[in-house]
């Protein structure tokens, strides 16, 4: 076995991944998870620009993964940036200083390899999945809808849409206004109109990843504190998803916070859900099942080919 750490830098969450690859079995075998908080599109939609405080939380969070990592005794480290590093025109002075700063080299992947990385991350080890399936993962500065089967990817969509991109756009109150809100909601569907027909074919069996599907979840199995354990299988049916988008829209802040989400997802999980409800009421979707792996299982597997 081989023991290796992969990082999803997005542009809300930096999660790191500890797993030993397998190369008898093509099993990748978790060994740890953690996530951070970093917000490193910080207003990225508007400025274009990762700015410095966003950059020295990433570095501190990174810092502490290598720490992490030495510690769990992993071989290799691979990191990679979504949205916010690859809308950034600055994104190589970030890429340089993380480097300089913790020796992490930091990758920034196009959006269609985040699609498809992510797509086989979500269904790993999964030993009779359905097909074709499709996959959402919805990020903090876009959504990636992705159809397939385990062997490949059929369509693949990158929309700039996310729950940061989003609120910075349109939700500067807590609550919305629902001028506001109304807004964010037809930016959604116009995206949506656009991407959804190819994935009218495999809207059966759907799986949803990243942490607006994950906290969701926990809110609506009523526990305050996030267990992966738990999350990972759990169906999210549309109903649920609606009647929490209704009392989401109307709460402020620290009402959000007390449902047990932490301050750094609670002021954006308004709109990600609002993405969620749109794609499943415009696709016709009943309920999605929750994967708890996505894009870092993904650069897993990859790195998994590699030693096969």
């Amino acid at each position: 076995m081989e023991r290796i750490a992969s990082i999803d830098v997005g542009t809300n969450t930096a999660l790191l991944l500890v797993a030993d690859l397998d190369p008898a079995t093509g099993r990748i075998k978790p060994v740890a998870h953690h996530q951070a908080i970093v917000r490193l599109g910080q207003n990225v939609d508007e400025t274009r620009v990762i700015c410095r405080e966003a950059l020295e939380r990433l570095i501190a969070s990174l810092a502490r993964y290598s720490t992490i990592c030495h510690d769990l005794g992993v071989r290799r480290i691979i990191a990679a940036g979504t949205s916010a590093l690859r809308d950034a025109s600055n994104r190589d002075e970030i890429i340089n200083e993380v480097r300089h700063a913790t020796g992490i080299e930091l990758e920034c992947i196009r959006g269609e390899e985040e699609a498809e990385l992510t797509f086989f991350g979500a269904v790993a080890g999964l030993d009779q999945a359905p097909e074709p399936f499709t996959v959402i993962d919805i990020g903090g500065g876009s959504t990636e809808i992705i159809m397939g089967s385990t062997q490949r990817v059929e369509h693949a969509v990158s929309m700039n849409i996310g729950s940061v991109r989003l609120t910075e756009r349109f939700c500067t109150a807590s609550p919305p206004s629902p001028e506001a809100f109304e807004e964010a909601k037809q930016e959604i569907d116009r995206h949506l109109a656009r991407s959804l027909p190819p994935f009218f074919a495999a809207r059966q069996q759907v799986f949803g990843v990243a942490g607006t599907l994950t906290t969701i979840a926990q809110v609506a199995m009523g526990d305050k504190h996030f267990d992966p354990s738990k999350m990972h299988g759990y169906r999210l049916d549309y109903e649920t998803v609606h009647t929490l988008l209704e009392k989401l829209r109307t709460m402020p802040l620290h009402e959000i916070v007390a449902l047990g989400i932490p301050e750094g997802r609670a002021d954006v999980i308004a709109m990600g859900t609002l993405i969620l409800h749109q794609f499943m009421r415009m696709l016709g979707v009943g309920s999605v099942t929750v994967s708890i792996q996505g894009l870092r299982f993904g650069l897993a597997q990859r790195e998994l080919q590699r030693l096969l």
